[in-house]
């Protein structure tokens, strides 16, 4: 495997560490929907969470959650739709993305909720 494939596995380790912390049940890891793929779908005070996983080693080139792009939600989006018809999701669902620099303890780590929202918010 890939230096920075196995960098993103090491990373979606670590933000599914880091919700279970935070009191968010796990429901599946690394779900596929044709060439899609949600990193983690969690559940937490009655809503379901989409979550995308960014790894970097370092910010030096920005930090990773600037990598999650226009097509990259989208993608996200579609994938949750999907997984909301296949497993007949009731009540509100939300797109997070957790970015996470280092490639050993102490990460950094940026959970950033409700990335939705905040693209038709401009916060």
């Amino acid at each position: 495997m890939a230096h920075h494939n196995e960098l993103g596995k090491m990373g979606e380790m670590v933000a599914a560490r880091y919700l279970i912390q935070h009191g968010y049940f796990l429901l599946h890891t690394d779900y596929r929907v044709g060439h899609k793929d949600i990193d983690i779908v969690a559940f937490k005070d009655g809503v379901t969470v989409f979550v995308e996983v960014k790894t970097r080693s370092s910010d030096r080139f920005g930090s990773p959650a600037e990598a999650v792009d226009d097509k990259k939600i989208r993608f996200l989006v579609s994938a949750g739709h999907a997984y909301i018809r296949r497993f007949n999701v009731l009540g509100p669902v939300r797109f997070d993305v957790i970015a996470i620099v280092g490639s050993a303890e102490p990460f950094q780590i940026t959970h950033i909720t409700d990335v939705i929202g905040l693209l038709y918010t401009g916060r």
